[in-house]
C-alpha cells in the first residue's frame, strides 16, 4: 500500500500517476467545455465537454471558438478573477462558431489558476456549460408547479380560467387564452370528443404580455374542424404549431390571428382541456419575438397542465350546477311576493352567493304587529338550503301561536336540535352525517299601536335602526347562543321605544361587518332618510365590496309607522254577566262609525260576545276589549286567568262548549297568546274593499275611547 503523508498526497511517483489518473477521469466526465486562456484572452490549454474534441485551439482568442451575445460582460468576467483565486460565475447566451439557430444560454465560470511557490498566476480556467436544456426543463416545471399552486382556488369556472392563464403568462408563454364549451359555463356536463365539433366556445380569459386590440378577442366562437384547434379538440391531443410555416388555416379567425402575428408570434401549443373523455374547452399558448420557440419537450408539459387545470375547472362546474340547483331550492322557499303590512313599509336585498342559507320572512301577526325575520344556516349546498326551508317553516308554524321573540326562539333552538339528531342518525357514509347542524336567527315584533320594537337573536347580529333624521345606531341586544350550539345560555328580549319613520335594518350574511371600519360603508348608506326602501336596499348593495356580497347576504329593511287615530278602541269590562252585552255594544257602535260591513260587523260581535264570556266564565279580572282596526279588523279580549282556553267540539245534545266553535267558524284566524300576568284571546275578521275605503275616510272623525 502506498505512502501518504498528512497533507493528502501520494509519495512521489505514485503520487503523479494517481493525480493524472483523477484528471483524466475527471475531464472525461465534465459537463463543460474547459479553457485556459493567457492575459490576451487566448486560448492555452482546451478540453472539450465529455469527452469531445475541444471547440477551442490553443493560440486563438476565446471568441473565436464560442460567440457570446455581450463580449464586454465576458472580459470584466475574466478581469475579476484575474484579480483574485475566487471563481466568478455569468450566465449569457452565445454559441458556438459555426453552428445555426439561436443562442443557447451558458453559464461561464472563470477561476485563476496560481502557479507552485507564488511563481504567479499560469492562467484564467474558463469553464463554459450549456444550461440551455436545464433552464428549459426549469421553466417547463416552474409553469407545472404555477399551475399546482394558483389554479384552483376559487370555485368560479371564469376565475379558473383567469389564474391559468394569469400564472403562464411572461414566464411560460407571451400570450395564453382559455376558451371554454358554453354549455360547461352553464354548469352542463362538458360534451364527449366526439360531439364537440360544432358546439360554441366562449373566451373565459386572455392574458398577454404585449397590448393586443380590443377586437382582437372574439367572445363567441366556433372552432372549424381543418384547423389545428379543431383536431386537438377532436382527438384529445396537443398540438406544436409552427406560425412562421403552418399558415393555411389563420383565416379561420382573421381578427384574432392578424393580432398574435403583429405581436410576434412565432410558436403556438394547443392543448385540449379534457377529462374523462369529455372535453371543457381549450387553452392556447403563444411564444413572441426573440422568446425561443416551444418544442417537442412542451407538448407533455402542456399536457400536464391542462389535465390539471380541466380537473379544477370541472370541480368548478360540479360546484356551480349544485350551487344553481340550491340557489333554486332557496329562492322557492323564501317569500315569492311582498304583502302589505299595516303600519310597516318592508324591502329586502337578497344576494346568493357561496353561502346560499340565508333567508328572511315577514309575518302578520294580529293586532296589526309584524314580525320581522332574517336567519342562516352555516355550510352550503342544497342540504343548507333544505336545512333553511325547515327553520323557516317551523318560525311560521310557531309565530301563529303568537309566542314572545324569546320564546319563539328557544322553541326553535329545540327544533333545530331534533334536525341535529336526525343528520346524525343518518348512515355513516352520508356526507350529512358529519355535518353538524348550526344555524342563527334574529326575530324582531314591531307594533305600530305602541311603536316598540322587540328583538330577541340566536347567534345573529344586532338590528340597527335608522331614526328619521338619518342616525343609526343599534340598540342594546342581549346576545343569544346560535340554533344547534351546546351553549345553554337564556335568550332574552330587548324593548326599545321607536319614532315614527324610522327604519328598522335585519341583516346577515355578507351584510355583516364584524369590525367598525368594515361597516361604515353600510352604515352610511343607510343614513339616506330621503330614499325609499327599495333604493336604501340598492344603495347597501354598492356599498359592500364584491367579496362581501359573494358571500350570500341578506338585508331586511322596514320603516314603520303608527295606525290612523281612531283605529285602536280599547274598553275595560266588568267582571260580570253583562259584560259580553257591553262587548257587543261598543262593536256595534264603532263598527257604525267605521262603515264596516254588516256581515262583518256581526261577525265581530259575536266573536267579542263569546271572548268576553269565556273570559269571565273561566278567566280572572280585570277584563279589557281593544279592537284594531288595519287591513282586518281585530278583537281581542285580556284578563288575567292563567288557564288557555282549547277549542271544544260539542256534540248535539250538549249545552255548552260552542263559544270557541263559534270563534272559528266565525274568525279567518284566532288565538291566545300569554301576557306578563295573563293571557289574551284574539280573532280576526277580513274586510271586504268597501269596507277598507269607508273606514279610511272615517278615521279622521273617529275619536280613540
Amino acid at each position: 500500500m502506498q505512502d501518504i503523508d498528512r497533507s493528502g498526497r501520494a509519495a512521489a511517483g505514485e503520487g503523479d500517476a494517481l493525480e493524472g489518473a483523477l484528471l483524466t477521469t475527471l475531464l472525461a466526465r465534465s459537463t463543460a467545455d474547459l479553457v485556459v486562456l493567457d492575459d490576451r484572452l487566448r486560448v492555452i490549454w482546451a478540453h472539450g465537454a465529455h469527452g469531445e474534441p475541444a471547440r477551442h485551439r490553443v493560440g486563438d482568442r476565446f471568441g473565436d471558438g464560442c460567440l457570446l451575445d455581450d463580449p464586454p460582460a465576458f472580459e470584466a468576467l475574466v478581469g475579476r478573477a484575474r484579480a483574485g483565486p475566487e471563481p466568478h460565475l455569468l450566465r449569457t447566451t452565445g454559441r458556438r462558431t459555426g453552428s445555426e439557430g439561436p443562442s443557447r444560454s451558458l453559464l461561464l465560470t472563470a477561476q485563476r489558476l496560481d502557479g507552485p511557490d507564488d511563481g504567479g498566476p499560469l492562467g484564467v480556467l474558463v469553464a463554459v456549460d450549456d444550461v440551455t436544456e436545464g433552464e428549459r426543463d426549469s421553466r417547463r416545471a416552474a409553469a407545472v408547479a404555477a399551475v399546482r399552486e394558483s389554479v384552483g382556488r376559487t370555485m368560479d369556472l371564469t376565475a379558473t380560467a383567469r389564474e391559468l392563464v394569469d400564472c403562464l403568462v411572461p414566464d411560460y408563454a407571451g400570450i395564453a387564452a382559455a376558451d371554454l364549451v358554453v354549455d360547461v359555463l352553464h354548469g352542463d356536463e362538458p360534451p364527449p370528443a366526439a360531439e364537440v365539433e360544432g358546439r360554441p366556445l366562449r373566451r373565459a380569459a386572455v392574458t398577454s404580455a404585449v397590448t393586443l386590440p380590443e377586437h382582437a378577442s372574439v367572445d363567441l366562437r366556433y372552432v372549424p374542424p381543418r384547423t389545428p384547434f379543431g383536431r386537438a379538440l377532436a382527438d384529445m391531443r396537443p398540438r406544436l404549431v409552427d406560425l412562421d410555416s403552418e399558415v393555411v388555416w389563420l383565416d379561420a379567425d382573421p381578427e384574432w390571428n392578424r393580432a398574435v402575428r403583429m405581436a410576434g408570434a412565432h410558436s403556438l401549443l394547443i392543448a385540449p382541456l379534457a377529462l374523462r373523455g369529455t372535453v371543457l374547452g381549450m387553452l392556447t399558448l403563444y411564444r413572441l419575438g426573440g422568446d425561443e420557440p416551444f418544442c417537442a419537450a412542451d407538448l407533455e408539459t402542456v399536457a400536464i397542465l391542462a389535465t390539471r387545470a380541466a380537473l379544477t375547472m370541472d370541480n368548478a362546474r360540479r360546484y356551480q350546477h349544485d350551487h344553481t340547483i340550491a340557489a333554486t331550492v332557496q329562492r322557492r322557499l323564501l317569500p315569492q311576493t311582498a304583502r302589505p303590512r299595516a303600519a310597516l313599509d318592508t324591502a329586502h336585498a337578497h344576494r346568493v352567493g357561496r353561502d346560499n342559507s340565508c333567508w328572511y320572512d315577514t309575518i302578520a301577526l294580529p293586532g296589526a304587529r309584524t314580525a320581522l325575520v332574517v336567519g342562516a344556516v352555516a355550510g352550503g349546498g342544497i342540504e343548507s338550503a333544505a336545512a333553511m326551508g325547515q327553520l323557516r317553516l317551523v318560525v311560521r308554524a310557531l309565530a301563529e301561536l303568537d309566542l314572545g321573540p324569546d320564546e319563539l326562539l328557544a322553541r326553535l333552538d329545540e327544533s333545530a336540535a331534533r334536525l341535529a339528531k336526525e343528520r346524525a342518525a343518518l348512515p355513516t357514509g352520508d356526507p350529512l352525517h358529519r355535518e353538524p347542524l348550526v344555524a342563527t336567527c334574529v326575530y324582531a315584533v314591531y307594533d305600530p299601536s305602541t311603536r316598540h320594537f322587540v328583538t330577541a337573536c340566536a347567534g345573529g347580529t344586532a338590528p340597527l335602526i335608522v331614526s328619521p333624521e338619518g342616525r343609526v345606531w343599534t340598540p342594546e341586544v342581549a346576545p343569544g347562543p346560535a340554533l344547534g350550539s351546546t351553549d345553554l345560555a337564556p335568550l332574552a328580549n330587548s324593548v326599545v321605544s321607536v319614532a315614527e319613520g324610522s327604519v328598522l335594518v335585519l341583516r346577515v350574511g355578507g351584510f355583516v361587518r364584524e369590525q367598525e371600519p368594515a361597516d361604515a360603508p353600510l352604515r352610511g348608506a343607510l343614513a339616506r332618510p330621503g330614499l325609499g326602501l327599495n333604493e336604501l336596499c340598492d344603495a347597501a348593495v354598492y356599498a359592500l365590496p364584491d367579496a362581501a356580497l359573494q358571500e350570500g347576504a341578506v338585508l331586511l329593511l322596514a320603516r314603520t309607522g303608527t295606525l290612523p287615530p281612531g283605529h285602536v278602541v280599547t274598553a275595560d269590562l266588568a267582571y260580570a254577566r253583562t259584560s259580553p252585552a257591553e262587548a257587543r255594544d261598543i262593536v256595534r257602535e264603532k263598527c257604525a262609525v267605521w262603515g264596516i260591513d254588516e256581515d262583518v260587523a256581526r261577525g265581530t260581535e259575536l266573536v267579542a260576545s263569546e271572548l268576553v264570556t269565556n273570559a269571565v266564565r273561566y278567566g280572572a279580572p280585570p277584563v279589557r276589549m281593544r279592537l284594531v282596526l288595519s287591513d282586518v279588523l281585530t278583537c281581542e279580549v285580556y284578563d288575567d286567568g292563567a288557564a288557555a282556553p282549547q277549542l271544544r267540539h260539542p256534540r248535539t245534545m250538549d249545552e255548552g262548549g260552542r263559544g270557541l266553535y263559534l270563534v272559528a267558524r266565525f274568525a279567518a284566524r284566532w288565538g291566545v297568546r300569554p301576557t306578563d300576568t295573563g293571557k289574551v284571546l284574539w280573532a280576526e275578521q277580513p274586510l271586504h274593499d268597501g269596507t277598507r275605503r269607508r273606514a279610511a275616510s272615517s278615521s279622521s272623525e273617529s275619536p280613540e275611547t
